[in-house]
């Protein structure tokens, strides 16, 4: 899967790579291995999920972050901050002159897809993938385990990830 993407990347040196998953299925490893070795940017839907309930509007600003990325536009989104509960003021830029590495549960839609040059859906075993997100995050996480699955699975309802992207595995 790594060596796809990479390859894709080197051959596009302006292309981008949507990751999409299951929490704790592996997108953030994969992720960060893909952008290091084709030294492309990488974002993560970390960065501006509206907090626990955020995951439908993270899949609209990825699709607009890509489709400018596409056009050879620069991309804004604002950063969320967790602790304070609320976006910042300042805007953080993606440079379309450089490979882009976009991942987070939620990140590929039929629209984020079009402008793709790879995507990705993994999954794994429901019980591992929980393990593995409580063992990374812990308690931070735990609370919102349950609101947070349940907004995975509207995400798949109505964006079919898994259908739609070109490369597909389970990880766990």
């Amino acid at each position: 899967m790594v060596d796809a993407a990479v390859r894709a990347l080197r051959a596009d040196p302006r292309g981008r790579v949507v990751i999409d998953g299951r929490s704790g299925a592996g997108k953030t490893t994969l992720a960060r291995r893909v952008a290091e070795l084709a030294g492309a940017r990488l974002v993560s839907l970390d960065e501006f999920y509206e907090g626990w309930a955020g995951l439908a509007g993270a899949t609209a600003v990825t699709a607009r972050l890509v489709a400018a990325h596409a056009d050879g536009s620069v991309g804004t989104y604002h950063r969320w901050d967790w602790e304070r509960d609320e976006f910042s003021a300042r805007e953080a830029s993606v440079d379309p002159s450089v490979a882009l590495v976009i991942e987070g549960c939620g990140a590929l839609s039929a629209e984020a897809s079009r402008c793709a040059t790879v995507s990705i859906w993994i999954d794994g075993d429901a019980a591992v993938r929980k393990h593995l997100a409580l063992t990374r995050d812990g308690d931070s996480f735990a609370p919102y385990w349950d609101m947070w699955s349940a907004q995975e699975d509207e995400h798949i309802r109505a964006n079919a990830p898994e259908s739609i992207a070109q490369l597909s595995f389970s990880a766990t």
